[in-house]
């Protein structure tokens, strides 16, 4: 198992987490539930309780709020380097009774590099999506180089 205490994460994570007092595990746990599985906060505590773990649903969102931020920032730093070839996929999608942009940027092996939600499809959402990032050709208009 993944030792916490000796961890990058958690000399990014310890500014975060000076005033909390449950231990490092029990709240990683806790948030990576939360965020890689469609879970409420209720479930959660329920499951920690069956472990022995009490902790508040409400403690276990203000985690979260705190946490993630710091982890998408570690994990994307840590993550494995993208080929030259890659491509990106536009897809529109249904998120929370609205239609949404998605795009993924795709690299050789099928593994999803990057990605961005957006409400409109226009060109500047595709350019911020681009892996690795790249300036726009010289012949796009100068409004859409931006």
């Amino acid at each position: 198992m993944l030792d916490f205490r000796k961890s990058s994460i958690n000399s990014a994570l310890r500014k975060v987490l000076k005033r909390l007092h449950y231990p490092l595990e029990v709240m990683l746990t806790c948030v990576r539930w939360y965020v890689a599985y469609p879970l409420s906060l209720r479930h959660i505590e329920e499951m920690m309780q069956e472990r022995g773990v009490f902790v508040d649903h409400a403690t276990v969102h203000r985690w979260a709020i705190k946490m993630v931020p710091v982890l998408a920032a570690v994990f994307r730093r840590r993550k494995h380097p993208v080929g030259k070839r890659w491509r990106m996929d536009e897809t529109y999608i249904k998120v929370a009774g609205k239609w949404r942009y998605l795009y993924r940027v795709v690299d050789r092996a099928g593994d999803t590099a990057d990605f961005l939600l957006t409400a409109k499809r226009d060109m500047a959402a595709a350019h911020a999506c681009t892996w690795p990032p790249r300036s726009p050709p010289a012949s796009w208009p100068p409004w859409q180089r931006s």
